[in-house]
């Protein structure tokens, strides 16, 4: 046991020991370890996550290569592989007016991705604002080649990358032609990565919107049906009458649809049986309908050149935010009419 300290007091002359209180120091004796003082925390204020510019979700690390790839989307290639991890899938009128898909993946990638079908003039003016990215199809007209050389892309279409193509079995020629998606992006490792494409994310409008259970968009061949799910909180897509399922199951669907009415006219293609290629105009300026949360919105749209992105905006000019997630984009070439 420690004893206290005593020091020597003379007190009416009489010496008297008297103990010394034990006094506290900033500085530890000898061999004494230091205590330690515990500071209030501080909060640190949370930053908000970065959101990905093509779906308005949270991203993880940096922003992903982008990656475009032309698919079929007639009955005999149904059902697709690959479209429910697509970031913006676009629909395109083609000869006989038939519709396939330009489908924009970045943020995640499918294994695979098909049937992959032959590219367009159109797919050439829509993918200079995703900057430089790869793009997959299987194979062009001989007179589209120079045009392709030109385009602001990195071709790994089946021809300069057939290893990364497959048939898939089960499927018949044409459309059974997929496509490893991990293999497309190896042959492109200076394809941009994603960025600022004009869409905006966020609350609906406020004022504008009009309940709607279901929306269609046709083509002269084509037929498609955007149907409110409450449950699924995305509009699920029929074509032609049929429900558009996906081969990994389940209907295709997203929060979003934008039916973009744009210029379509003749194009100096066409097929073997002489049916015309359109040529879609998305540059420009236009009228827009765009499907978000069971309510359908009147928009415009602009897109001052081909390297700028496409915004969208309410009637009265406020940004037309779209409801975060996948994005379809039906490039249709009428007027729209909401009842």
């Amino acid at each position: 046991m420690r004893l206290p300290r005593m020091i020597t007091v003379t007190l009416a002359g009489a010496a008297v020991l008297l103990p010394v209180a034990a006094c506290s120091s900033d500085k530890p004796s000898a061999g004494q370890a230091p205590q330690a003082t515990t500071a209030a925390p501080t909060e640190q204020p949370t930053a908000e996550a970065k959101k990905h510019p093509f779906t308005g979700l949270p991203m993880k690390g940096a922003a992903k290569q982008v990656l475009a790839v032309k698919i079929e989307n007639t009955a005999a290639g149904k059902p697709q592989m690959g479209l429910q991890s697509a970031d913006i899938v676009y629909v395109e009128q083609v000869e006989a007016g038939l519709t396939r898909l330009m489908a924009i993946f970045s943020s995640k990638l499918p294994a695979k991705v098909g049937p992959v079908r032959s590219a367009r003039i159109s797919d050439l003016h829509i993918v200079p604002q995703f900057g430089k990215p790869a793009f997959a199809y299987s194979g062009v007209q001989s007179k589209m080649l120079p045009f392709m050389a030109k385009a602001s892309l990195y071709d790994v279409g089946d021809t300069r990358n057939p290893g990364a193509f497959f048939r898939q079995p089960g499927r018949f020629a044409p459309y059974n032609l997929f496509a490893t998606t991990k293999k497309l992006l190896t042959r492109a490792p200076g394809a941009d990565k994603a960025k600022d494409i004009g869409f905006t994310f966020g609350d609906a409008p406020a004022e504008g919107g009009v309940d709607k259970k279901s929306y269609t968009v046709k083509w002269p061949g084509a037929r498609f049906t955007f149907a409110w799910s409450e449950a699924d909180s995305k509009w699920l897509i029929w074509q032609d009458g049929k429900k558009d399922m996906a081969a990994e199951g389940g209907q295709l669907g997203a929060p979003t649809i934008v039916v973009q009415y744009t210029k379509t006219e003749r194009s100096q293609f066409h097929d073997k049986n002489q049916s015309y290629t359109p040529l879609v105009h998305s540059t420009g300026k236009g009228s827009a309908v765009v499907l978000r949360d069971g309510k359908a919105y009147k928009a415009k749209w602009e897109r001052e050149s081909e390297e700028a992105g496409t915004t969208f905006t309410t009637t009265s000019g406020e940004p037309m935010n779209f409801a975060p997630g996948q994005v379809w984009v039906a490039l249709a070439s009428r007027k729209p009419v909401i009842p």
